[in-house]
This record gives structure tokens, sequence and C-alpha cells, in this order.
């Protein structure tokens, strides 16, 4: 045993005590990861695998992996299972890569252990998700917390790029406090729509199975509800981007903001075209993808500019 940590000890001591690339392309690794998942849930739902494999932790009795009988659709649900074991890779890899600098960039080495502790939980309300036979309202809350991990994994990838850029003091964005409160209806506004929009869908034609239960509410209501955080969304992003021009902001701020007109603009242009042409399959994955870059380009700017980021 004493060998065993004597070896262990020595191999740690090899792990840097400073941010570097390879931090930096692991946390990046995590928010790519953590946005394919949520499109190959997607995927899942809008090919009607969501019950391909109709048992968790197995995907069927008494077999973990699919048996020929599921078919295609038992590949494509066991296949978005499998990639849960990516991101507890990439997870870990950020852990361990971190691991000596868990007092002195504490920051980062909580938001690595945010991502991998959710995981599990994550992968449990997958397993509620097909034991309740893709209830909607579990299904919504499967790909929240998909969405909060995209949001965790966005603020890695900026503290990272922060220290890998030398900044050892972190100083705050001269900015008005205006241009700080703003920042909140950014982030509070997106989450909302993200959240009203897994309503629309639990509402709508694509549940993952021909069987499962869906919502009793009115499409039309539901949808038109969903776009008022949006309008607000848009107003406090139009906003802060006449702020950002018009007083002394960093260029990390603007940036981050003309990102969120970007996606906000691609993501309302695939919506109101699938809206008006019977939810095809393809745009409404496009859409999933929107949402899930949404909330990072959204975190992004609260981040930027509520954060403490260097002058």
């Amino acid at each position: 045993m004493s060998s065993v940590s004597t070896q262990l000890s020595a191999w740690t001591e090899r792990l840097p005590l400073e941010i570097t690339k390879v931090n930096h392309r692991l946390a990046i690794a995590s928010l790519i990861s953590q946005i394919g998942i949520i499109v190959t849930g997607g995927a899942v739902r809008l090919t009607n695998s969501g019950l391909g494999c109709s048992n968790w932790p197995n995907c069927v009795p008494g077999s973990m992996t699919p048996t020929p009988e599921m078919g295609i659709h038992g590949l494509i649900e066991f296949g978005n299972r499998l990639l849960t074991f990516v991101l507890v890779v990439i997870a870990v890899a950020m852990i361990v890569s971190v691991w000596r600098m868990r007092r002195t960039h504490r920051t980062i080495y909580l938001l690595s252990l945010s991502l991998l502790s959710v995981i599990p939980v994550q992968a449990i309300i997958g397993g509620i998700t097909v034991w309740t036979k893709l209830n909607p309202w579990v299904v919504s809350l499967h790909f929240l917390a998909s969405t909060a991990l995209v949001a965790v994994a966005t603020l890695l990838v900026n503290r990272t790029a922060l220290k890998l850029d030398g900044h050892r003091e972190i100083l705050a964005i001269p900015s008005s406090p205006t241009q700080r409160t703003l920042g909140w209806p950014i982030a509070l506004a997106a989450g909302a729509a993200v959240v009203l929009g897994t309503i629309v869908t639990g509402t709508g034609p694509h549940a993952g199975d021909a069987l499962a239960p869906r919502h009793n509410f009115s499409a039309d209501l539901v949808t038109r509800i969903h776009v008022v955080p949006v309008y607000i969304l848009v107003a406090a992003t139009i906003i802060a981007l006449v702020l950002a021009y018009r007083i002394q902001t960093a260029q990390a701020l603007k940036t981050a903001l003309w990102w969120l007109v970007v996606v906000i603009g691609l993501q309302a242009a695939i919506g109101y075209i699938q809206h008006f042409n019977g939810l095809p399959v393809l745009l409404v994955l496009f859409h999933m993808l929107g949402s899930a870059l949404l909330v990072s380009a959204a975190t992004n700017v609260w981040d930027r500019a509520t954060g403490r980021f260097p002058v």
C-alpha cells in the first residue's frame, strides 16, 4: 500500500501548477461534448427511438446492450447512452489536470468537479425518463440538466482562457452599473425561453415514441408564451450592445454580445420557419442545437458583464 501511495504521489507531482493549453482544451472539449449530447439526445427523440432501450440501466431486461429485436431504434438510444461515458472521461481528465491547482485555482477546480458530479444525476434522470415512458416533464428536466452543464462548461472555458493569458489578478470590467445589470435579464430571459421551449416541445408531435404522453396544452398558446422572454432577451441584448459602444467596455464583452446577437438571430429564424412548416425533424434538431448555443452565449455575456475579468 505504501508503494502504491508513493507511486501515486510521484505521479501527481508531475501535474501542472498553472493553467496550460491542455486544461483549456479539455474545457473546450467539455463544452463541445455537453452540447453534442443534447443534439444526439434530440436525434433519439426525433427518430422515435426514445424507448429504443425499454429499460434502464439495462437496455432491455437481462441485457445491457440492445437486442436485434429492438432494431435501429435500440442502436440509436444505446449509442446516446454510450456518449455519457465520453462525458465522464473528459470530466475526469479535466479534474485530474487541475488537481494540483485545487487550492490556488479553486473556481476552476469546483467548476470541473461540478461537471463530473452532475453527470451521474443526469444519467439517473435519463433512467426515470425511460421508466415513465417519456413523460414530457421528465424529458424536459433531462434536457434542462444538460443545458445547465453547458452553462458550467462555458464558465470553465472562460476561466481557463483567462488564466492561460497570464492574468493573475482578476479585476472587474470598467462598465456602467446599467451594463452590469443587463447581464442578469439577458441570462434569465435566455433561461426562461429555453424552459418554456421544453413545454412547447412537450406539447408538440415529436414525443420520442408513438405512445409517449404529451402535454394537453394549446400548442399555439404555449408558443406565444415561449416568445415573450425571447423579446425581453432581444431588447436587453440590443441595449447592452449599444451601451458597449457608447462607454468604455472590454473587447471580450463586445465580442460576447455579438455572438449572442448571431445566435439569437439564427435561433429565431429557425424557430419561425419550423413553426410555420409543420415542425420538420431536421429544423427541430437545429433548434435544439440553437438552444444549447443560446445558453452558452447568454452565459458568456452574463459572465463577462457581471463577473470579474481583467481590464
